[in-house]
């Protein structure tokens, strides 16, 4: 039982961590928030463990696309995959090995961004616009002409630099992190 509040509470803080850095970061664009983010999923997966990581992978898209940062609800759905392969490489790739940590970070921005760029800019922004562009939702408009312009451009290599660099911050301080929780 201790475990699992222990868990809970982690992935809470990781949670509250995003939602503040989303909010706080979002005047200052992609590069800063992007980054911000990767790092709070890369710590998230690192520090606390998969499931954690997954979680927050999950919730970090819906939380941007509420708090105005996630430009459309249809890239929700491809960054939580692009998430979720992240922390998921991150983790498996790592392990306790320094010298993994740098490969891991390589493999899993790199499969983040195929995801991102083949989800987003190929599928929606290819093959699917016909069929979403101008259509509703409710009163959401699916897919508007702007944004059909603006998503190949944010979701091409903007997402490779911002899950290199959040990684990269991750990773110089999951260390000091470990040792001060003494794990």
């Amino acid at each position: 039982m201790r475990k699992n509040m222990r868990w809970i509470t982690e992935t809470a803080v990781m949670l509250a961590l995003l939602i503040a850095l989303q909010a706080l970061t979002k005047p200052m664009g992609q590069l800063v928030t992007g980054s911000c983010v990767n790092a709070v999923l890369a710590i998230s997966v690192l520090l606390v463990g998969m499931g954690s990581g997954i979680a927050v992978a999950l919730i970090s898209p819906v939380c941007a696309f509420l708090l105005g940062i996630a430009p459309n609800f249809v890239t929700v759905l491809p960054i939580m995959v692009g998430n979720v392969c992240f922390v998921t490489l991150l983790r498996l790739i790592s392990g306790k090995a320094l010298w993994r940590q740098p490969v891991a970070l390589l493999a899993a921005a790199g499969v983040k961004f195929g995801i991102l760029y083949l989800l987003v800019v190929k599928v929606i922004c290819g093959f699917a616009s016909n069929a979403l562009l101008g259509k509703k939702l409710g009163e959401i408009v699916v897919l508007a002409p702007p944004m059909l312009k603006m998503l190949p451009t944010m979701f091409a290599w903007p997402q490779l630099f911002t899950a290199l660099i959040g990684g990269a911050v991750a990773l110089l301080i999951a260390a000091p992190l470990r040792k001060a929780l003494k794990r």
